[in-house]
């Protein structure tokens, strides 16, 4: 509000002052004493309305450069000032920087050195110019152009000046709105892992159990029901997060509670055991409660989408969950299982992609697939600063 003003007070002075100038210009071109009456000609008279046509034209320079300065020249050439040219030119320079640009500068330049050419001529009582350029012809010419120069230089410059601050607070505005689209492309990628990861694993757990329903004798139902109800409800309570995400932009937090860390691995192994899958879990970690939570997370969710995996591609299929390391030596993981000779069920392939990208945000190393002793093996290893 307070820059818009601003320039209005600006527009409004401009606009003054050339009014002014043209008055003086028009009287001072036909001043002979001692009658001091005005002595208009034809050219003097549409010289002045052309003035007075561009001074008025200033209110628009910022949104039609071109035309205005075209306009503002015309005076100029003819029997007035080119105040309303130089003024126009500010503005035209504030918005381009190109060969119109110097074109425009050159036919300011041209018509200001005229104008002041006519002032240092006029009658000693009213020139402006003719007090600091020669009366001599060479020392006239020279102090002209030098004059003209000077009175086209100044806009100029300050034009190009608040043209390069438009043009870096514009270019602060797409860096920020780059920021802003990079942050929420960060987060829409975040949540599209973790439901990748969680939902996944609790699907895969899901279809186990919903098989499992066929072949278990009738005192064991209930029980497998009721986990299966209980692991329906979470990933329902999940996709309901994920919408509420979509739908008005609110935090995001797994049903789940707090972020997983590794002393949540045994509890994930113990989950995929109720799906009747064999899993053996060795944990060697040195300061276990200091691990820090990226590290602990991104431990977590390797194990988790490695055994979704085994779900998915090897049902019934034991694995070998490793986890050792510590402080300053890092943590190495390994999820080994048997390679089933079945058609394995297909997948999106995105669970191999997301443990090599959580890897490598940490600076880690990571492999996966088939081994020549008939397994297929995620290993892992991920640094661990000591603190």
């Amino acid at each position: 509000m307070g820059r818009r003003v601003l320039g209005v007070v600006i527009t409004v002075i401009a606009v003054a002052v050339s009014v002014v100038s043209s008055f003086y210009a028009f009287g001072a071109d036909g001043y002979v004493p001692p009658d001091r009456n005005l002595h208009p000609t034809v050219l003097t008279v549409l010289s002045f309305l052309a003035a007075i046509g561009a001074a008025v034209m200033l209110c628009w320079r910022h949104q039609k450069p071109e035309l205005v300065l075209g306009i503002a020249l015309v005076p100029a050439f003819l029997a007035s000032d080119s105040l309303a040219a130089l003024v126009a030119l500010a503005a035209l320079a504030a918005t381009r920087r190109d060969r119109l640009l110097w074109l425009a500068g050159a036919l300011t330049y041209a018509a200001t050195s005229l104008a002041v050419w006519r002032d240092a001529g006029w009658h000693p009582e009213v020139t402006i110019a003719g007090t600091w350029v020669p009366a001599t012809v060479p020392g006239n010419l020279i102090g002209v152009l030098v004059t003209a120069a000077v009175l086209t230089a100044i806009p100029l410059t300050v034009g190009i000046l608040r043209g390069t601050r438009a043009d870096l607070r514009q270019r602060e505005l797409r860096e920020s709105a780059l920021r802003d689209e990079m942050t929420r492309q960060e987060e829409r990628s975040r949540i599209a892992h973790e439901m990748h990861d969680v939902l996944g694993h609790r699907l895969s757990l899901l279809s186990l159990q919903a098989g499992a329903l066929e072949v278990t004798d009738q005192t064991s139902t209930s029980e497998v029901a009721r986990t299966v109800r209980t692991t329906a409800k979470q990933s329902l309570d999940d996709l309901r997060q994920v919408i509420g995400v979509l739908r008005d932009g609110r935090d995001f937090q797994l049903s789940s509670g707090p972020a997983p860390t590794l002393t949540d691995l045994p509890a994930l192994v113990a989950e995929t055991r109720k799906a009747a899958v064999a899993v053996n879990l060795t944990v060697l970690l040195d300061q276990a409660g200091s691990t820090p939570a990226p590290l602990g997370m991104a431990v977590y969710r390797i194990v988790q989408e490695s055994l979704t995996n085994l779900l998915r591609h090897a049902p019934g299929a034991p694995a070998d969950v490793t986890v050792r390391g510590g402080p300053g030596g890092g943590v190495t993981l390994e999820v080994v299982n048997p390679l089933v000779p079945a058609a394995p069920n297909p997948g999106s392939g995105t669970g191999l992609t997301g443990i090599s990208e959580r890897v490598t945000a940490l600076g880690g190393t990571v492999s996966a697939g088939p081994t020549p002793e008939g397994t297929f093996a995620v290993r892992a290893w991920l640094p661990w600063q000591p603190t």
